[in-house]
C-alpha cells in the first residue's frame, strides 16, 4: 500500500506539504528526504505518515520523495513536538526550527559505542554551602520525580511538575563541582543531563572536566565542530550511548533519553539567545523540555539575569548560595581608576601591577571588549567621519591588514592618509581596540610574553583552545583579550585583571546596556586570585562614579539589582513587561518606512488595552549591509495578548507581502540594536 507523508521545510511557513513514499519504503518520522519543490530539489523532514492521502487533495496530484538522506531516524516524536511549539512561540516555520535542532550532514561515520565506565563522581571535598546545595537540589528531584508519578497515575500532563532552582554563587566558589555532582546522580538514577555553556572557549574546558569525571557516557556538540562529526555525536546520543551532553546554546536541543536534568552555567549571559531564525532563548528551550519530560533545571550564575533574579526573590525559582571561594582563594581588591588624565590606553596603576604580577611569577589577564586597531575616524577640520559604505556605522581600522573595517558586514576599504573630504592631514582614527593595546603593552613591557584572543586570531580550527592552554600552562604572562576571557575561564596563576576601558556598551541605546557593563565587569573580575588570597582588579573608566560600574566594584550584586529593577518596573520594561520586535530591512529606504508604517497600522487594532506599540522607528543601527532597517515593538504586561497580535499581524502582512523587503520577529528579544 502507498503510504503518504508529512514534509515540512527550512523555509518562514507553517505549512507542512505532502508527498508519495518512495517505493523501498525507507521513509519514516525522522528522516530527512530530498524532494520536488517548485523547479528545485530541497531536503524537507518527514514528520508524520499516513496510509491514505490528505483528503483535501487528489493522489495523482501528490509527487513521491526523490530518496531519503538517512538510514535511520535523526529526530524523534519529542523533537517534531518541540519544533511545533518553537514555530508558535517564535512566530516561525516548524521546518526553521527543525533546522536549527538537527546536524545538516548527510552523512554519518561509524563510531564505537561507549559504555558507562568513568562515571566516578569523584571530585574536591565539598563545603558545607556546597553540601547543603546539593542536598536541597537531590530534594527537589525527589519532589519532581514523586510528583510526577502521582501527576501520570492521574492521566495529567507532567508539564505541571516543573521545578527550577539556581545556584547563585560568587565566582571562585565551587559552582562548577555542584553542578558535576548533580549530574553524577542523575547519571546514576539512570537519566540523562544536558549541560550548558554560553561560549565555545567554556565549551573546551567544560567538556574535558566532564570527560575526566564521566569518561565515555560524555559528548559534545559545538558549532566549531565538522557537521559529519556533530551528527555522528548527535546519534550517540540518541541511541542512548551518550547520557551527558556539553555545549553552547544549540546543546539544549540534545535527543537524549530519558532527561533527569538541564544545567545552564552563567545563565545570565546574552549567547543563549539566537541572533538568527528561530530566534529562541536556550533558557526557554530549557524551561519548556523541563516541563514536557519532567526533569530539574539547575541554572547559576555569580550575576544572574534580571529576569532569573525577580523570579528568585518572588520564589518561583530556588536559590542555593555560595557566598565564599575555595581552593584557597578571596576575593579579588577591586580598584577603579579614572582615566581623565592619563595618557595612553594604561594608567599607572595598571602598569604598577602588571610588572608587579610579572615579578611574583604570576599572570595577568587584560579585558577589553572592542577587537581592531582604532574605531573612529575624524577630522578636526571638516568634521567627516569614516563610515561603512552599507552600515551606518564608524569603521574600525586593524593595522595589521593596513585596512579600514565594518564589524557588522565585513566591508574593507584603505585606511586613509588625509581626510577624504577636505584633504587635510589634521584628520586619522582614534579610539582603541585589543589590536592597539596589544601593541602598547609590548611596547611597555618587552620582556614580557603577550598574547591576544579576539575574533581576528582565534578564527582557525582549534586555535582558541590551543591558546587558552597555552595560558593555562604558563607560557603566557598577559593574556589579552575581549568577551572570550571574561567568562567562566578558571586559570590558577592569574592574580591581576585588568579591565582596560570599562564603558564600552554603557550607553548603548538599550535598557540592558547597564546590566551588561555590571556583569562583564563582575565576571572578568573574578578571575583573577582565585587560587591566592592576594587578587587583584584595576578596572578604567572615564565615568568611576556611573552606577554600574561603582557597584560592580564593590561586588554588590543585591544592590545593583534592587536599583536596576526598580528602574526597570518605572521604565515599565522587562522583566515587568514583554516585548516583541518586529524589525524591517529593505535596500529600499522607502520600501522599508512603508512596510514598517503598514505593520503599526495592522497591529493596533489587534492590541489589548494594556499593551501599547512603539514605533515605527529607524532602528539604532539603520543601515546594515546595504539594508535600511525599521523596527516596531509590541509591549505588554502578558506574552499571549501580544503574542496573538503578533501572529494575527504576520498572518495579515504575509497575504500582501511587499518585495524586497524582509520582516524579522523577535519575541523577548535581548538587543533593540
Amino acid at each position: 500500500m502507498v503510504s503518504y507523508l508529512d514534509i515540512v521545510f527550512d523555509i518562514p511557513l507553517k505549512q507542512v506539504y505532502s508527498y508519495r513514499s518512495d517505493e523501498k519504503g525507507e521513509a519514516a518520522l525522522g528522516k530527512r528526504a530530498m524532494v520536488p519543490f517548485g523547479r528545485r530539489e530541497v531536503m524537507g523532514y518527514i514528520v508524520g505518515e499516513h496510509e491514505g492521502p490528505p483528503p483535501d487533495l487528489a493522489p495523482e496530484k501528490i509527487k513521491a520523495i526523490r530518496r531519503v538522506v538517512d538510514k535511520e531516524p535523526v529526530f524523534g516524536a519529542v523533537n517534531a513536538a518541540l519544533a511545533r511549539w518553537m514555530a508558535d512561540f517564535y512566530l516561525c516555520g516548524p521546518g526553521e526550527a527543525l533546522a536549527a535542532m538537527i546536524p545538516s550532514a548527510r552523512r554519518v561515520d561509524s563510531t564505537p559505542s561507549f559504555t558507562d565506565e568513568g562515571l566516578l563522581g569523584e571530585g574536591h571535598e565539598l563545603s558545607g554551602e556546597q553540601e547543603a546545595a546539593l542536598k536541597g537540589i537531590a530534594g527537589m528531584y525527589a519532589e519532581l520525580e514523586q510528583h510526577g508519578a502521582r501527576v501520570n497515575s492521574a492521566g495529567q500532563k507532567s508539564r505541571d511538575a516543573t521545578q527550577m532552582a539556581y545556584l547563585y554563587g560568587i565566582t571562585g566558589s565551587g559552582k562548577t563541582e555542584v553542578f558535576l555532582r548533580a549530574a553524577d546522580l542523575m547519571l546514576k538514577a539512570g537519566k540523562s543531563v544536558i549541560y550548558l555553556v554560553p561560549e565555545i572557549s567554556l565549551t573546551h574546558q567544560t567538556a574535558g572536566v566532564i570527560r575526566k569525571r564521566f569518561g565515555g557516557a560524555a559528548a559534545t556538540l559545538h558549532s566549531g565542530m565538522k557537521n559529519s562529526e556533530r551528527l555522528t555525536e548527535w546519534m550517540k546520543i540518541r541511541r542512548g550511548e551518550s547520557r551527558i551532553v556539553a555545549g553552547p546554546r544549540s546543546a539544549i536541543f540534545a535527543p537524549v533519553q530519558n532527561l533527569g536534568l538541564i544545567i545552564i552555567d552563567e545563565e545570565h549571559d546574552a549567547s543563549y539567545k539566537s541572533g538568527n531564525t528561530p530566534r529562541y532563548h536556550a533558557r526557554q528551550i530549557a524551561m519548556r523540555r523541563s516541563r514536557d519530560e519532567g526533569a530539574l533545571l539547575l541554572m547559576g550564575s555569580a550575576t544572574p539575569s534580571a529576569e532569573a533574579w525577580k523570579l528568585m526573590t518572588e520564589g518561583r525559582i530556588r536559590r542555593f548560595t555560595l557566598s565564599r571561594r575555595l581552593s584557597g582563594g578571596s576575593l579579588p581588591s577591586i580598584t577603579p581608576v579614572s582615566l581623565a588624565r592619563t595618557e595612553g590606553c594604561l594608567s599607572v596603576e595598571l602598569k604598577d601591577e602588571i610588572r608587579k604580577t610579572a615579578l611574583a611569577g604570576r599572570q595577568s589577564i587584560l579585558f577589553l571588549n572592542r577587537r581592531g586597531f582604532s574605531y573612529f575616524y575624524h577630522c578636526r577640520d571638516c568634521g567627516y567621519e569614516l563610515t561603512c559604505k552599507r552600515c551606518s556605522v564608524s569603521l574600525t581600522y586593524h593595522k595589521s591588514l593596513g585596512k579600514a573595517v565594518c564589524h557588522y558586514c565585513g566591508y574593507r576599504s584603505e585606511a586613509p592618509s588625509s581626510c577624504p573630504e577636505c584633504g587635510s592631514l589634521e584628520a586619522g582614527f582614534t579610539g582603541f581596540g585589543t589590536e592597539f593595546i596589544e601593541e602598547e603593552l609590548k611596547h611597555t613591557f618587552p620582556d614580557l610574553r603577550v598574547r591576544r584572543a579576539d575574533a581576528d586570531t582565534t578564527g582557525g580550527r582549534g586555535s582558541l583552545e590551543k591558546l587558552l592552554d597555552e595560558f593555562r600552562g604558563g607560557e603566557i604572562d598577559i593574556l589579552l583579550g575581549t568577551q572570550m576571557v571574561a567568562k567562566g575561564l578558571n586559570f590558577p596563576g592569574v592574580r591581576l585583571v585588568g579591565v582596560v576601558f570599562a564603558d564600552t556598551g554603557l550607553h548603548l541605546p538599550d535598557f540592558r546596556a547597564a546590566e551588561r557593563t555590571f556583569s562583564l565587569i563582575v565576571q572578568v573580575a573574578g578571575r583573577a586570585g582565585r587560587y591566592f588570597p592576594d587578587g587583584k582588579v584595576i578596572v578604567q573608566t572615564l565615568r568611576p562614579f556611573d552606577p554600574a560600574i561603582k557597584l560592580a566594584c564593590a561586588l554588590d550584586v543585591e544592590g545593583f539589582f534592587e536599583a536596576e529593577l526598580r528602574q526597570r518596573a518605572a521604565a515599565n520594561f522587562p522583566p515587568y513587561t514583554r516585548l516583541i520586535r518586529f524589525t524591517v530591512r529593505s535596500k529600499d529606504e522607502a520600501k522599508a518606512d512603508r512596510a514598517a508604517a503598514r505593520l503599526a497600522a495592522l497591529v493596533r487594532p489587534a492590541l489589548p488595552p494594556d499593551a501599547e506599540l512603539l514605533g515605527p522607528a529607524e532602528c539604532p543601527i539603520g543601515i546594515q549591509n546595504g539594508n535600511y532597517r525599521r523596527h516596531i515593538l509590541l509591549r505588554g504586561p502578558d506574552m499571549a495578548p501580544i503574542h496573538r497580535a503578533a501572529s494575527l499581524l504576520l498572518d495579515a502582512y504575509g497575504r500582501e507581502k511587499e518585495s524586497a523587503v524582509y520582516v524579522e520577529a523577535d519575541v523577548d528579544p535581548v538587543n533593540l540594536l
